[in-house]
């Protein structure tokens, strides 16, 4: 049988574990919605559409939380809650990395 000092190895390998996946996922979710908005402003060959309704599948939940709760944040074609969502991706990274550490 293992020892308590060996269970609380595995428990902080677990908690560092989940904290690395958790910084890199929550990393690659923010670039993703980058790319998405500046991807937004172009109008992409046919061959491309597929990249950008994926995007879209994948960051328009997101966003649309945003601009539901901020809808004041849209100024005719301006759009700033993606900014916002992005500082909240952010924060959010920032706090579960953080404690998991």
């Amino acid at each position: 049988m293992g020892s308590p000092k060996g269970l609380g190895m595995v428990v902080f390998d677990a908690a560092s574990s989940i904290g690395l996946f958790l910084d890199i996922f929550l990393s690659i979710y923010g670039l993703t919605i980058l790319v998405y908005i500046l991807l937004s402003w172009f109008r992409l060959p046919y061959a491309f559409q597929p990249v950008q309704r994926f995007l879209y599948d994948v960051c328009e939940p997101y966003l649309a939380l945003f601009r539901r709760l901020l809808p004041f944040l849209r100024f005719g074609a301006f759009d700033l809650s993606p900014i916002v969502a992005l500082l909240a991706l952010t924060v959010a990274r920032q706090l579960v990395v953080g404690l998991l550490d």
